[in-house]
Formats: structure tokens, C-alpha cells, sequence
């Protein structure tokens, strides 16, 4: 669906800057299984037809479960202009790293 391109720009889980823009790009049911308290929610499956939703002012940060879909869409999306970074490992990593995470059932837990 979208090609990585030559270089995608990477930022690890710790070195994200508390105020930046968090887009992950899971499907629903990834989501429902833990997600960081600041991100959006835009499935990869959707982005050509919500394009429109993604900041094109400042820099965002995408993020899958482990890292891959996400820099698809990083490189998509910084054909199309937008100025977006990958972030590294997902959020497996974002769990490991005991950043905070909400879901459904109200706890702080991720189920992989």
C-alpha cells in the first residue's frame, strides 16, 4: 500500500517530547488493548481517506505495535508533505519503557 521511501526518520519511545502529536495507526482492536493517554487514533487502513486529519503544522509522531506499519505511513505521509517520525518499536517498547497507557477496562495494563 504505501513505500517506505529512502530514509524514515526515527525517534526512540523516551526521547519523545511530551507535547508532540502521537498518531497510532493500529486497527480498533489494537487500540482497545492499550493506548497512550495523548494519542489519536487514525488505522493505517484509513489514512488516504482521512488524510485531511493529520497535522500539517507541526511534527507528528507515529506510532504501530511494533514499528512497522507505522513507518509505512511515515513515509507516506512525508511524501505527502507532512513532517512525521517513527516511533521506534512501537508500542511494545512504549510498554517495556512503563510509560502511561489507558484501555477500556479503565487499568493501565497493554495486552500484546
Amino acid at each position: 500500500m504505501f513505500n517506505r521511501g529512502p530514509a524514515i526518520p526515527t525517534v526512540e519511545v523516551e526521547q519523545l517530547p511530551a507535547d508532540g502529536y502521537l498518531l497510532d495507526v493500529r486497527e480498533a482492536d489494537e487500540w482497545e488493548c492499550g493506548h497512550a493517554p495523548e494519542a489519536v487514533h487514525l488505522p493505517m487502513s484509513e489514512l488516504m481517506a482521512r488524510l485531511d486529519e493529520v497535522p500539517a503544522d507541526r511534527e507528528v509522531y507515529v506510532i504501530c505495535k511494533v514499528g512497522g506499519r507505522s513507518a509505512q505511513v511515515v513515509g507516506y505521509l512525508n511524501a505527502q508533505g507532512r513532517e512525521t517520525v517513527n516511533v521506534a518499536g512501537g508500542m511494545l517498547a512504549w510498554a517495556a519503557a512503563g510509560r502511561p497507557m489507558i484501555n477500556p477496562s479503565g487499568t493501565d495494563a497493554f495486552v500484546a
